[in-house]
């Protein structure tokens, strides 16, 4: 334990200590424990930095108080301050080794160790509205903005039952899907896509499945595991939209579509 008053002490622990670390650190059962020991002698490492500035300190504050080995008042002058020289250079190669551990510490930050529990984006279909449904929700979008229509058509949203619904119907997509003529919104996990010429509005929501249990794991991107939001939440957070625009086309596989969700055709 450091005693925090006593430098001959403390500087035998810390030998110990990184000694354990050189012994512990030749294999590592999880690997991403090396961010965790990179941080570790980062903060070790400035710390060093700090105790050869103070040694140095100490090597001048006394330079007219000591001889050398002839007993030489001068010499031990010179001896203190080329000890003190020396510490400061050490110190500034401290500094170059800070920048490289604190890049080396970015980089492994990075890494995704357990690729397999890697999780890929994709898109599940929630509503899908067309005829007077749509041209009210396109009026809401007209008057309050695309986020007001996004939260109107997320009742539709039941969670988990909707997810599966999805699942069994095959209302699944790589991105949230837009044909020319739509124009597409984003907010938090929800993607709107509306055609005011075609009289049509869905909504999609971000869905993350595991890269083993997609169908295309070469095509997925690694996307960070993200908490469930609420409606509340959807309420109260920093929002940020999108608007697209394209050329009128009539949106392909809309008869499917609401067939699936047993909509009158």
């Amino acid at each position: 334990m450091p005693t925090y008053t006593n430098p001959t002490s403390d500087a035998s622990d810390a030998y110990e200590a990184l000694r354990g670390l050189a012994h512990a650190s030749r294999s590592f059962e999880d690997p991403s424990e090396t961010y965790v020991v990179i941080g570790e002698l980062l903060g070790g490492l400035r710390s060093l930095r700090q105790v050869l500035d103070q040694l140095a300190a100490a090597h001048l504050s006394r330079q007219h108080h000591v001889t050398d080995e002839s007993r030489e008042y001068s010499g031990g002058a010179a001896e203190a301050l080329a000890a003190a020289d020396e510490l400061h250079r050490a110190g500034t190669l401290i500094d170059r080794a800070d920048d490289r551990l604190s890049a080396a510490m970015t980089h492994s930050g990075r890494i995704v160790w357990n690729p397999q529990d890697r999780m890929v984006e994709r898109w599940v279909g929630v509503v899908f509205l067309q005829g007077e449904e749509a041209d009210r929700v396109i009026d809401l979008i007209d008057a309050h903005g695309v986020e007001a229509g996004i939260e109107h058509l997320s009742a539709w949203d039941y969670g988990e039952e909707t997810t599966n619904a999805a699942l069994e119907n095959g209302d699944v997509h790589d991105t949230a899907p837009v044909y020319p003529g739509d124009r597409q919104a984003e907010t938090g996990d929800y993607a709107m896509t509306y055609n005011p010429m075609a009289g049509h509005v869905a909504l999609y929501r971000r869905h993350l499945i595991r890269a083993e249990d997609a169908i295309d794991k070469e095509a997925g991107a690694h996307v960070p595991a993200r908490r469930p939001t609420t409606g509340r939440e959807r309420e109260t957070a920093g929002r940020r939209s999108a608007v697209r625009d394209g050329g009128w086309f009539e949106h392909p596989g809309v008869a499917a579509v609401k067939q699936a969700r047993g909509l009158s055709l």
